[in-house]
């Protein structure tokens, strides 16, 4: 899997992207990111990347000439990348949407990742690169870089061999349309809180009972829309 981000602050990289399981899988050469500064490719000697937007309103616009030449340089090293836009108004992300994009078939996995800044990016740069956007929730960042950053480490876990044991991303919410069921370790008893006792019991299959049991309520609790969609799901895997 090999990435380029294109940005404004290229600095930010690979920031959280080189700690714990993405900073191991990236010593390992399990993955590859390298950032590219979006004003390198400036059209003009004051190497202005943005400008008023057509039709009025506040803030300023990423300019579409300047964008393209970064795009198209970067490009010119990959062979047949997929090109991601972080934005507000893209595919919410899911660990769906996650899994998908890790099993589509892509040549040499390599990605071209977009980071918008003030009131966004030139709409054509966009439609004529065919990018795919994507957005990590309703609320709006200062600019795409965190948003790329919690997308890659969706993605790098994916990767075979980056975490240690396979079958735990499995269980974690949002694997299933479930929350998680909660997590207890050591000290078996701490500030007079116990641990539940079926936890204790060795007895695998009650054990897993209560986790399940555990994380329907939590869901339901939580996040009534995603037990509503685990419910329609599961009446739709009965049928």
């Amino acid at each position: 899997m090999h990435v380029h981000v294109l940005t404004l602050f290229p600095d930010m990289f690979p920031g959280p992207l080189g700690h714990s399981l993405a900073g191991k899988a990236l010593g390992k050469e399990l993955w590859s990111l390298k950032a590219h500064n979006i004003r390198d490719y400036t059209v003009n000697r004051h190497a202005c990347v943005d400008d008023t937007p057509f039709g009025g309103g506040p803030g300023m616009v990423i300019r579409a000439d300047v964008v393209h030449a970064a795009i198209e340089a970067v490009s010119s090293l990959c062979s047949r990348p997929r090109y991601i836009f972080m934005t507000p108004r893209g595919e919410p992300l899911t660990q769906g949407v996650l899994n998908t994009l890790r099993a589509t078939p892509c040549e040499t996995q390599e990605w071209i990742i977009l980071c918008g800044h003030y009131e966004g990016v030139d709409q054509r740069v966009i439609d004529a690169w065919g990018f795919e956007e994507i957005s990590v929730g309703d609320y709006i960042l200062s600019g795409g870089e965190m948003a790329a950053m919690v997308l890659l480490d969706g993605l790098v876990r994916l990767i075979p061999g980056v975490m240690g044991h396979e079958e735990s991303h499995v269980e974690e919410s949002f694997s299933v349309p479930l929350l998680e069921y909660p997590q207890y370790t050591r000290p078996q008893v701490w500030n007079d809180r116990a641990v539940p006792e079926v936890l204790l019991s060795g007895h695998h299959l009650n054990i897993q009972k209560w986790r399940q049991q555990q994380a329907h309520f939590i869901t339901q609790q939580r996040r009534p829309d995603l037990w509503q969609r685990y419910c329609d799901h599961s009446s739709t895997t009965r049928i």
